[in-house]
């Protein structure tokens, strides 16, 4: 379902008044009656608007900026953790600067733009609840399907909020009176995760396995989504018979080739399992229905892809985690004593040639280095493409750019930092790492080997390797399976932590992955002891256990949400 029809939805809103001497009396523009919207057109225009909050973004509420709600999290799952850098230079956003040096404070713009964005959401799914049963053309199975998919993404917007603020209220439709601007001041000190598990599961019981609109979530993303909100409570044994649904249903396969998964072209493939939709050229204000919340994050320059903005730039320490032994395994405990040789502090008119150690290949769909071809845009020429590379290091992000050949298409014409590439939320490979993960835990650890092996095998394929323009690979790509038995459940979690880490890179998934699995301190506080020695501004930054798993209650919101004098927002632990 493109972000077309949502706009042409919302603009189904407005009304157009009759003329009349008596303008008082005339509705106004882009308003209408509750009874307008409760029928069938209505009741699709509202659901239509509540999906189009999953990429956090909605033009009629300025007060906060797309790339503060962003669906992929590049700020809170990837800046703040060990991946990424914010990037460009040091005065540019720099409330990102803050939340990356774990600086990190109540009156944070960024906190508060995804707080807005996700509630924002969580309000849509509401109209379209309390309208829906006051419809008279909505027949019942229709109905039960359109409940299922507003609980759908109400469970989705709950599950974001709890994963970064964990202490959140749960406001549904019970709650939310339109005529009471103080129904949804409820107070965050009751645990919200019955109430996902609740939505997300009456969304798997009722949806259809397969919907006629792309985007639609449908039965198995609400069964991906609902193991993932088991995973976060440390519920296995509930998430199993999920993920296997998944996989029993043959609905989804990996991709033959990796870097399938981050192109416009191949959006909605085989893997995907819930997909945020992005498109251009459909008659959107800006172009603002192509992956706005990424608009930052692109080369700054030299002539090729963009001249704008040069955020999000890979770490060092992302970069080295993609070396492999001669074996093609990956170095779990010893990947970040050396550094990959890079281009940093070399001028792109100096000789350079890239490491010639071994990689797993998904080190060049995930990372822009130098002398590796950048897509379709040419060997990427280093410093060229970076805004301040002593600042931010000498890496570009890649897997949500553009091709050359999408400029036109799959870009917005006015800006082609605007594309039409998904946000890939959960794909199948998701489904496989958390059943690795599932199994060790319960105990099986060759089934878990075998989950990986099938992402390390995807990953093997020649085919999908970054290739020079003679066709040979662009660099030495080794890797291989693990065909040893895993000795212990402390080396199989070890192995495919790791192994989330390489599939996922630049995705915003990191941080909220440590802090589940209860080591984003020492993972974190390991990270920050060395990258400090390359960008200053990290020295001495520490995780401090117990306050930075989760982030802080905007004060705003706290502030409004006041009732009687007092307020019902509790802030979190040591804020």
């Amino acid at each position: 379902m493109k972000k077309t029809t949502i706009i042409i939805s919302a603009v189904l809103l407005s009304i157009v008044s009759a003329c009349s001497d008596k303008f008082l009396d005339v509705q106004p523009k882009a308003a209408l009656s509750g009874g307008a919207l409760q029928n069938s057109k209505g009741i699709n225009s509202l659901l239509v608007g509540a999906y189009s909050l999953l990429d956090g973004w909605a033009t009629a509420e300025g007060a906060y900026r797309s790339y503060q709600a962003s669906a992929d999290n590049w700020v809170y799952g990837s800046v703040a953790s060990d991946d990424a850098y914010k990037g460009t230079i040091a005065g540019d956003q720099p409330p990102i600067s803050l939340i990356e040096q774990h600086n990190i404070a109540s009156d944070n713009i960024y906190f508060r733009g995804k707080w807005r964005g996700m509630y924002d959401g969580i309000a849509r799914t509401n109209d379209v609840l309390q309208n829906l049963v006051k419809a008279t053309d909505v027949s019942e199975a229709d109905a039960k399907q359109i409940t299922a998919e507003a609980r759908f993404l109400r469970g989705h917007f709950h599950l974001e909020l709890k994963k970064m603020f964990n202490n959140v209220p749960y406001i549904d439709e019970t709650i939310y009176d339109p005529n009471n601007l103080e129904s949804t001041k409820q107070p965050n000190t009751t645990d919200i995760w019955p109430k996902i598990v609740e939505d997300l599961t009456f969304a798997y019981n009722t949806l259809p396995a397969k919907q006629a609109q792309p985007g639609r979530a449908s039965k198995w993303a609400a069964a991906a989504t609902l193991a993932k909100a088991y995973l976060f409570q440390q519920k296995y044994t509930e998430a199993k018979p999920l993920l296997e649904a998944i996989v029993n249903s043959d609905q989804f396969r990996l991709v033959d080739r990796y870097h399938d998964n981050f192109k416009a072209v191949t959006n909605n493939n085989a893997e995907s399992i819930f997909e945020i939709q992005n498109s251009v050229n459909d008659g959107a204000p800006g172009g603002e229905n192509g992956n706005i919340g990424a608009t930052l994050n692109y080369p700054y320059g030299g002539g090729g892809v963009t001249t704008c903005c040069g955020f999000f730039q890979p770490s060092q320490n992302l970069v080295n985690a993609f070396k492999t032994s001669a074996d093609g395994l990956p170095l779990l405990d010893t990947f970040n004593s050396s550094d990959v040789k890079s281009d940093q502090g070399i001028e792109a008119t100096q000789p350079f040639t890239p490491d010639e150690g071994t990689f797993d290949p998904r080190l060049d769909w995930t990372v822009g280095r130098r002398g590796i071809p950048f897509l379709d845009w040419g060997v990427h020429p280093g410093k060229t493409y970076v805004r301040d590379q002593a600042y931010g290091g000498p890496y570009s992000p890649k897997k949500h750019v553009m091709y050359r050949t999408d400029v036109g298409t799959n870009t917005f014409a006015g800006n082609p930092r605007l594309n039409a590439n998904n946000y890939r939320m959960i794909r199948y490979s998701h489904v496989l790492l958390w059943l690795a993960e599932v199994e060790t835990e319960l105990g099986n650890l060759d089934a878990a080997r075998g989950y990986v092996n099938q992402i390390r095998r995807r990953a093997a394929n020649p085919d999908g390797f970054v290739k020079k323009a003679d066709g040979t690979p662009a660099a030495n790509y080794v890797i291989k399976e693990y065909t040893a038995p895993w000795a212990d459940k402390a080396q199989a979690r070890k192995a495919i932590q790791f192994e989330q880490r390489l599939e996922f890179g630049m995705e915003g998934h990191r941080r909220f992955d440590l802090v589940r699995w209860g080591i984003a301190d020492q993972v974190l506080n390991a990270y920050y002891a060395v990258e400090g020695n390359k960008r200053s501004y990290l020295k001495g930054v520490q995780f401090v256990k117990g306050k930075h798993e989760y982030f802080p209650i905007p004060i705003q919101e706290i502030l409004n949400s006041t009732v009687a004098g007092k307020p019902t927002l509790t802030q979190n632990p040591n804020y």
